[in-house]
């Protein structure tokens, strides 16, 4: 349980085997010929883009990534194909270009732009059009595609290489109504883009939750873009209860631990942490965990989490602060400075998982991990 003194106090481990092991869980489901889309923005969902660039390279088709500072990252450590499908100002376009980034395009002045840093760099630059199926966030609505098209086909430097979209409900198994709307309005923008020459164009429209609800069972796109699942992590409930029955079902990548720094025991009726939130009703035994809500631990968990110690939950006494919080060790044998805490992940027979904490602040497990600070030490294991 002492901290290996090698490591820093606190870090976050990640688990190649498991990492790649989620990868050939969503192959089992595809068709061979299915291009795999690894999703690794928001800094590869708090697991670290370049650490995790690096282990994908030879498993996935493509990279994602939100914004020109990501592609920044990822272009240090790989120069496979890579998706942006945030936003990029203007100014950023010709930078995007040179760095060989596949934009998702939704308007004309925008490929318009891309059109004439592609010429200045003899380039040809592809696009993938991004299509707003009853999503009613980002995209082109149906009624603008043939505008686009029109626009498109006389200029010289990009390619329209593909089309795409996003599902906004598949999660939820129990109602396809929405996700079957989706798939319409998608299929008559495809069909647009043939009628129009785009005979060969390469579609997708499912992440996670569509490739294990739809892309499995109807092998329509030949691209998937997996994010959440290729960190071990479940979309929603009714996904994980219809796949974790399978052999080598997903499994969590990454572990958060830090070590106790101080140990002391406050008399009854003493206060804990900022606002007085905890007051001790018996002698109580805390131990000081350095880690807080700038390093991605919500102050929401503010007396409602639980950490890992010596096998044991431990709950959380008092207001989380930015960098340390209290817990409670009370009756716990043998403890010591420098013992391992795990925030997320297992110790011994114990387990604390995003799940758990998202329920608790009332979120989702995707937030949990893309909020952990990139400045926590990643450790490959």
């Amino acid at each position: 349980m002492i901290v290996d003194q090698s490591r820093p106090l606190s870090y976050i481990e990640i688990y190649k085997d498991r990492l790649l092991s989620n990868v050939q869980f969503f192959r089992r489901f595809l068709l061979p010929s299915t291009q795999i889309v690894g999703v690794i923005k928001a800094n590869a969902y708090g697991h670290g883009l370049q650490i995790v660039s690096k282990i994908l390279e030879d498993y996935v088709d493509y990279y994602q990534v939100d914004d020109i500072e990501e592609l920044r990252e990822l272009r240090k450590v790989s120069n496979k194909p890579a998706f942006v499908f945030g936003y990029i100002q203007r100014n950023d376009l010709e930078e995007m270009v040179y760095l060989d980034g596949i934009l998702g395009v939704y308007d004309k002045e925008q490929i318009e732009l891309i059109n004439k840093h592609s010429a200045k760099l003899n380039k040809k630059t592809k696009l993938h059009v991004c299509i707003d199926s009853a999503l009613g966030r980002d995209g082109m609505l149906l009624s603008e595609v043939q505008p686009l098209i029109d626009h498109a086909k006389r200029l010289e430097n990009i390619i329209i290489d593909g089309i795409y979209s996003h599902f906004a409900n598949i999660e939820d198994t129990s109602d396809f109504s929405h996700a079957q709307k989706q798939i319409d309005l998608y299929e008559k923008a495809i069909q647009l883009f043939r009628n129009n020459g785009y005979t060969e164009i390469k579609t997708h429209i499912s992440a996670t939750a569509g490739s294990l609800v739809y892309e499995s069972k109807f092998h329509r796109h030949p691209i998937v873009r997996i994010g959440i699942g290729l960190y071990g992590l479940w979309p929603s409930e009714y996904i994980r209860r219809d796949y974790t029955s399978y052999q080598n079902a997903l499994q969590p990548v990454l572990r958060w631990v830090s070590h106790i720094a101080q140990i002391k025991t406050l008399p009854k009726n003493s206060t804990i942490g900022y606002g007085l939130t905890y007051v001790t009703d018996r002698p109580t035994t805390i131990a000081i965990v350095p880690q807080g809500y700038s390093d991605g631990y919500d102050r929401k968990l503010s007396n409602k989490g639980e950490v890992l110690i010596r096998g044991k939950r431990c709950k959380v006494l008092g207001r989380i602060s930015m960098n340390m919080m209290t817990v409670d060790v009370t009756g716990i044998d043998g403890i010591q400075i420098e013992d391992e805490v795990v925030l997320i992940g297992s110790q011994d027979e114990e387990k604390i998982t995003s799940e758990e904490i998202a329920e608790k602040i009332d979120t989702i497990n995707y937030e949990v991990v893309a909020r952990l600070n990139p400045n926590i030490p990643r450790i490959v294991i």
